[in-house]
């Protein structure tokens, strides 16, 4: 049974990435933003505060090395308003001393680069619950327009209608849902779906969505769309 974590008032968990590696950042973000939480990305220390005061965030990975000042600094100007948001340090460091100065500094906890995105995801789960600051519900349904996933059972239904999904076929859908009005690329749905395993194989992906198409769009009007050049949406039909 899957654990969904949420605001108290409904709305998704919001948590700030802080790196200046675009590529970790964007890896994060699609990783974290599977999980259906609200990611916002900085850059720089002083944006990294200043986005800190805008968003509120419920955790914050934090990258140790920024080009302005360091992940140190960036969390004590944080914990003057916001004491108690989990901080998930990163850092390409991995010495004992390191770690130390991260967490006797305020973090809750030290991920080292290179990190499995997994690692990440789970541990910042459980400083979230942890926190107190959240919501746990029970949640196995994904529904879009008159489409529904369930993530336990694996019943997918549109318009009332069972469609039959292979195991595949259940993932794409599932992150497509997960992500509605969002286009993914050809590189975020392979890295997702097929776990990083086919090497730039895109035309896997424009098979599965042929797929999908076939058995989901089938005699209703089309909710999975491809944007030409970017990739593929899942949005209402109209």
């Amino acid at each position: 049974m899957t654990t969904a974590l949420s605001r108290p008032d409904g709305s998704p968990v919001r948590v700030l990435v802080v790196d200046d590696e675009q590529n970790i950042a964007e890896l994060l973000q699609m990783a974290l933003r599977y999980e259906g939480w609200d990611i916002t990305t900085a850059a720089t220390g002083r944006a990294a505060v200043q986005a800190a005061r805008d968003v509120g965030p419920d955790a914050i990975v934090l990258d140790m090395m920024l080009p302005d000042f360091d992940g140190l600094e960036v969390l004590r100007r944080i914990r003057a308003f916001a004491p108690d948001v989990p901080v998930v340090f990163l850092t390409a460091r991995d010495s004992v001393e390191d770690r130390v100065h991260g967490l006797t500094a305020g973090g809750d906890d030290y991920v080292t680069k290179p990190f499995s995105l997994e690692e990440v995801v789970a541990r910042l789960r459980g400083h979230l619950r942890r926190s107190g600051a959240l919501e746990h519900r029970e949640s196995h349904v994904l529904t879009v327009g008159d489409l529904t996933l369930d993530e336990d059972s694996h019943d997918v239904t549109r318009g009332g209608d069972e469609i039959a999904l292979t195991a595949t076929e259940f993932e794409l859908l599932r992150y497509l849902m997960r992500n509605p009005k969002r286009v993914l690329s050809k590189a975020q749905i392979l890295d997702r779906v097929w776990n990083y395993d086919f090497g730039g194989q895109a035309n896997v992906v424009e098979l599965y969505i042929s797929y999908l198409r076939k058995k989901v769009d089938a005699g209703h009007a089309p909710m999975i769309h491809t944007k030409r050049g970017a990739g593929y949406v899942l949005k209402p039909a109209p």
